[in-house]
C-alpha cells in the first residue's frame, strides 16, 4: 500500500508540473516562473520517472511496502530511486534567484485559525498530509510575517520572492529550498 501510495503521490507531484506549467507568464517580469520538477536535478527526475521494475512486482502490506522494506536491496536501480525519493540535492543556479511558483500551503506555524506564517510549499494537494511527501527538493520552507490566509488546503497559491538553496527540516518534512517572499496570490492560470 504504500509504495501504492508513493507511486500516486509522484504521479501527483509530476502532473501538478504539468498542470502549473500551462499558466501563464509571471505578470512582473523581475521573477522568473518556474516549474517545479526545475528543482531537481535531471538524474534525480529520470530516476522518480523510471522506477524499477521490482516496485510493480511488491505486494501490498507486505514487509517491502515501504522505503524501509526496500532500503536493503542490492539493485542500483533500486537503490538510485530510494536516494531520489530522499534526496536534498538541488539545482545551485536558482540560489538567490527571484522566483515565481505556484504550489500548495502545508501549514506549520498559524497565526490564527486560517492563517499560516511558517509552512512548506509544495507541488501537490495533500503531500506530507495525507500522502508521502515529495522529495525534498520538491519541497520550499516559508515564513512569512502577513501569513497566507487558507479557506481550504486544497487552496493553491502564486508565491514570488528570493529562492535560496537551504535546509529545512520539520516534522512534516524536509525542505532543500527556502523562499524569502515578496508576494502571494491566490492560484489563477
Amino acid at each position: 500500500m504504500f509504495i501504492a501510495q508513493l507511486r500516486s503521490a509522484l504521479c501527483a507531484m509530476l502532473l501538478a508540473a504539468l498542470s502549473f506549467s500551462a499558466a501563464a507568464d509571471a505578470p512582473n517580469s523581475e521573477y522568473r516562473q518556474i516549474e517545479w520538477i526545475e528543482l531537481m536535478p535531471a538524474d534525480d527526475l529520470d530516476a522518480l520517472l523510471n522506477p524499477p521494475e521490482t516496485i510493480d512486482q511488491i505486494a501490498d502490506g507486505s514487509a517491502e511496502d515501504s522505503v524501509e522494506g526496500l532500503a536493503g536491496t542490492e539493485d542500483e536501480a533500486t537503490k538510485r530511486y530510494l536516494a531520489a525519493l530522499e534526496s536534498t540535492r538541488v539545482v545551485e543556479e536558482f540560489n538567490n534567484s527571484k522566483i515565481r511558483l505556484p504550489g500548495f500551503v502545508v501549514p506549520l506555524e498559524m497565526k490564527d485559525e486560517f492563517t499560516a506564517t511558517e509552512f512548506l510549499l509544495v507541488p501537490f494537494f495533500g503531500a506530507c498530509l495525507h500522502l508521502p511527501p515529495p522529495p525534498p527538493n520538491q519541497i520550499v520552507y516559508v515564513t512569512y510575517a502577513d501569513g497566507v490566509t487558507l479557506s481550504s488546503y486544497q487552496d493553491a497559491f502564486w508565491l514570488e520572492g528570493t529562492l535560496k538553496v537551504e535546509t529545512t527540516a520539520s516534522d512534516m518534512g524536509t525542505a532543500a529550498y527556502t523562499l524569502v517572499v515578496d508576494s502571494v496570490a491566490p492560484y489563477s492560470e
